[in-house]
């Protein structure tokens, strides 16, 4: 269906992404993530030849369409795109928008292209918007819009360069309603999104692109619960995160409380939860500057790492000093702190090294 073979693609001394190699087969939704700046529109543009590549070639259903004597707009026949800004024309009504295309370059008759016009817009929820403009829709209307404009050309392929950027949140959800339709109907897409429930729940395959490549790819399971590379462990838990550093004993532990309950409401994380985080952090403290041979003026440095996607936290507690596990020394004498983490952790580890100790501990 679609392959990219040792692509290449610089802006001057900037290189976007180098030896990049793909195969999208027939009917696979290949969602496309990573960090900002890392080539993912520029991949697209240039998959459909809007930006030509340094070196490299892009075959569509096995034509060359880098090759020079390639006819580029018919081969854009069967190849449809979605932009991040939804490119419609001002002047022209949702109807002359949509049938444009068809008439001009498939030479449809205009009744027939009406026709399918209105059944798209059916599709999409809009047909009480057929005549109106750009001007007089909302911009989650305006991609829907943008998104029938593309299927009036019967296209193979899809490509959908984040189609949500651009749209306030409670847009975004109609959005990718028609998104998720057009997956589960078996139409060949490839999705650039930071929306990473919708990536993991329409995609047959999740690429993630670091690096100046793709950096890992697997499906959706393998990337988003097993990802085996560091960056993508690191981007897939999104995290949201909370640091904090204590410097002696004196410090204000009822400030560090309203600080954490801030952050978790930020992000609505539950209420049970904010206890568990402020109950295992306020043990963690006394159990480790109530060990007599600690110095007084030990650093503590802790971390609280919330992954909205797997609605899992990560307290990661790091403190200075001789080797002290007070995992083990619960198991020597009775500590009812301890006891009360091991009751709201998921798993919980001790490691030194360095002269730090790190206690990581999953909620």
């Amino acid at each position: 269906m679609i392959q990219a073979v040792n692509l290449c693609k610089s802006f001057g001394n900037l290189e976007v992404f180098k030896d990049l190699n793909i195969n999208i087969n027939r009917g696979e939704c290949v969602a496309v993530i990573g960090p900002s700046g890392t080539g993912k529109s520029v991949f697209f543009r240039t998959l459909a030849m809007l930006e030509k590549p340094d070196s490299g070639q892009v075959y569509i259903n096995g034509t060359d369409i880098t090759g020079k004597d390639v006819n580029i707009n018919k081969v854009r026949e069967k190849l449809g795109m979605v932009y991040q800004g939804f490119h419609l024309f001002s002047h022209l009504n949702v109807m002359d928008n949509i049938t444009l295309a068809p008439l001009k370059v498939k030479k449809m008759n205009k009744s027939d292209a009406q026709k399918k016009a209105m059944e798209l817009l059916t599709m999409v929820g809009l047909t009480d918007k057929s005549l109106s403009y750009p001007h007089q829709l909302s911009g989650g209307q305006q991609q829907r819009v943008a998104i029938a404009r593309s299927l009036a050309m019967d296209p193979d392929i899809i490509l959908f360069d984040e189609p949500t950027s651009a749209l306030d949140p409670s847009m975004t959800g109609e959005v990718l309603a028609i998104i998720r339709k057009l997956a589960r109907s078996g139409l060949t897409m490839m999705i650039s999104t930071h929306e990473m429930s919708f990536a993991q729940d329409v995609a047959s395959r999740v690429i993630y692109m670091d690096e100046k490549g793709i950096y890992e790819q697997g499906t959706a399971d393998q990337i988003f619960k097993n990802p085996t590379r560091e960056k993508t462990r690191m981007f897939i838990r999104k995290l949201k995160v909370f640091s904090y550093s204590i410097n002696s004993r004196g410090f204000d532990m009822v400030e560090m409380n309203v600080q954490i309950e801030l952050f978790c409401q930020k992000y609505n994380i539950e209420p049970k939860k904010v206890n568990y985080i402020q109950l295992v952090l306020e043990e963690l403290i006394l159990e480790v500057y109530g060990d007599s041979s600690i110095n007084l003026q030990l650093k503590i440095d802790f971390t609280i790492e919330f992954s909205e996607e797997r609605n899992e936290i990560l307290i990661s507690f790091v403190y200075d000093g001789r080797s002290f596990n007070p995992f083990e020394a619960a198991e020597e004498s009775e500590h009812l702190g301890m006891v009360l983490i091991y009751g709201v952790s998921k798993n919980y580890g001790y490691s030194f090294e360095n002269g730090l100790n790190t206690i990581n501990i999953n909620i």
